[in-house]
C-alpha cells in the first residue's frame, strides 16, 4: 500500500487542488517576473534612446550657438573695421580743415568768390583793360575777409563731419541688416 492510498479521497482532491493552485500561482509569478524583465529591458532601451536623442539635440544646439557666436564675432570685427575707417576719415577731414583754417589765418591762402557779371556787352569774358597782378582772364572775383572765410570753413567742416557720420551710420545699418 502506498502513502497516497491511505489519504481519504476528499483530502486527495484538496491536495491536488492545492498543488494545482500552487503551480498556477508559481507560473503566474514566473510570468510576472519574466514580463517585468521584458518591460525593464524595453524601458531601458527607451531611456537609452531618449538620452541619445537629448545628447544629439544638445550637440546640435551647441553647434548652432557656436555658429551664431562666430557670425556675431565676424560682424563685430567688420563693424570695428568700418568704425576705424570712418574714424580715420573723420580725423583726416578734421586735420585737413584745421590746415585750411591755419592757412586762411596766416593769409597764406585767400578765399575768394565769383562776382555776378555786370558787363552789359555780352558774353565776352576778356576784360578790356588788363589789371596788374592778374594774368588769368575770367570772371571777376572778390576776396573775402579772413574772419568770414574762417566761418565759412567752419560751416563746411561741420557739414563734412555730418556727412562722414551719416555714411558711418548707413554702413552700420547695412551691415547689421544684411546679417539677418
Amino acid at each position: 500500500m502506498r502513502f497516497f492510498d491511505l489519504i481519504p479521497a476528499q483530502f486527495r482532491i484538496a491536495a491536488v487542488s492545492l498543488l494545482l493552485m500552487m503551480l498556477a500561482v508559481g507560473s503566474a509569478a514566473l510570468a510576472w517576473t519574466v514580463q517585468g524583465w521584458r518591460y525593464g529591458q524595453q524601458f531601458e532601451r527607451q531611456a537609452r534612446l531618449q538620452a541619445d536623442t537629448l545628447n544629439e539635440l544638445a550637440q546640435a544646439s551647441a553647434r548652432q550657438q557656436r555658429t551664431e557666436q562666430d557670425k556675431r564675432l565676424a560682424l563685430e570685427r567688420r563693424l570695428q573695421s568700418k568704425d576705424e575707417t570712418h574714424h580715420k576719415e573723420l580725423t583726416n577731414e578734421q586735420t585737413k580743415q584745421a590746415r585750411l583754417r591755419d592757412r586762411l589765418a596766416t593769409a597764406d591762402l585767400r578765399l575768394s568768390v565769383v562776382l555776378a557779371a555786370t558787363d552789359a556787352t555780352g558774353s565776352c569774358s576778356v576784360p578790356a583793360t588788363a589789371t596788374t597782378g592778374r594774368v588769368v582772364h575770367g570772371p571777376t572775383r572778390a576776396q573775402l575777409d579772413p574772419a568770414h572765410a574762417q566761418r565759412i570753413i567752419g560751416i563746411t567742416d561741420a557739414g563734412d563731419q555730418g556727412l562722414i557720420a551719416l555714411l558711418a551710420c548707413q554702413a552700420y545699418a547695412k551691415e547689421v541688416s544684411t546679417q539677418t
